[in-house]
């Protein structure tokens, strides 16, 4: 099957691999424009853009520049709202990790974790032009553990959504389409200032916030702190397991303690 992909972040480069793995043609890649990163603001191109390069394929980052005729438009993650030019060439399809139609929008995965939520799902649906509210082709549940991460989760949905991809792309005319069901809810992107810690939330609340986004930043005895990763322990406290000091590496909660020599721990401004 003649294929052109369309995606950008890290776990989508293992479901792209499968399909290349599985033999399809590729005909070309769209991925997002390189970002500045990091202290030096080096442009870097997406993760998809760098496995494309690296297995000599097409790649695009504007996708007004789209003009392929292929079989089928795989999108996962791509980030940019799609036009009849890309709608009206081929059938295009669209996975999406959330349990549709609750979590539309750019952040399904860091939303279920952030509100606690212990299943989600990934979903494989047809793209229209209202956003994610296409038709569902396949769904697989998953269950979210207490302690799982965006990172976690992530590596999870590739495994499913590479069997699922791989298996559709087979054999697309065995599937029936089937409408969403429900009053859809829709997710935002997530900035620096969510990440703040407001400790009057309960252990539970602020263990999802750090899990969901990566890190939770709040001021310990007058550090500004980035927290790393918690657990609950059996009486439902909040632990912290690791963090970043301001200018430093980060480090495990005991050695960040003992460089307090005894002081009280203060947690906030």
């Amino acid at each position: 099957m003649k294929l052109v992909l369309m995606g950008t972040n890290s776990f989508v480069v293992p479901i792209f691999e499968a399909i290349r793995n599985a033999g399809h043609e590729i005909m070309a890649v769209f991925t997002r424009a390189p970002k500045p990163v990091g202290r030096k603001q080096i442009l870097t191109p997406s993760p998809v853009h760098i496995w494309a390069n690296e297995n000599n394929l097409p790649v695009h980052t504007n996708v007004s520049e789209y003009n392929y005729a292929p079989d089928m438009v795989v999108v996962i993650s791509y980030g940019v709202i799609l036009r009849d030019n890309v709608l009206g060439s081929a059938p295009c399809i669209n996975l999406h990790p959330s349990l549709l139609p609750k979590y539309r929008g750019p952040s399904p995965i860091k939303t279920a974790i952030y509100n606690g939520d212990k299943k989600s799902a990934v979903c494989l649906m047809r793209v229209v032009h209202e956003l994610d509210a296409g038709d569902i082709l396949m769904c697989h549940e998953f269950d979210i553990d207490i302690n799982d991460t965006n990172d976690s989760i992530e590596d999870l949905v590739s495994n499913i959504g590479s069997e699922m991809l791989v298996e559709y792309l087979s054999a697309p005319d065995r599937y029936t389409a089937v409408p969403q069901n429900g009053v859809p809810t829709f997710t935002h992107k997530w900035t620096s200032a969510d990440m703040n810690i407001d400790w009057s939330r309960n252990p539970i609340e602020i263990h999802n916030q750090v899990r969901a986004l990566g890190a939770g930043r709040t001021v310990i005895n007058g550090t500004d702190v980035k927290i790393l990763e918690t657990r609950i322990n059996n009486d439902g406290e909040l632990e912290i397991i690791s963090l970043q000091p301001s200018g430093k590496k980060p480090m495990d909660w005991k050695s960040f303690v003992n460089g307090l020599r005894g002081a009280e721990i203060k947690y906030g401004e």
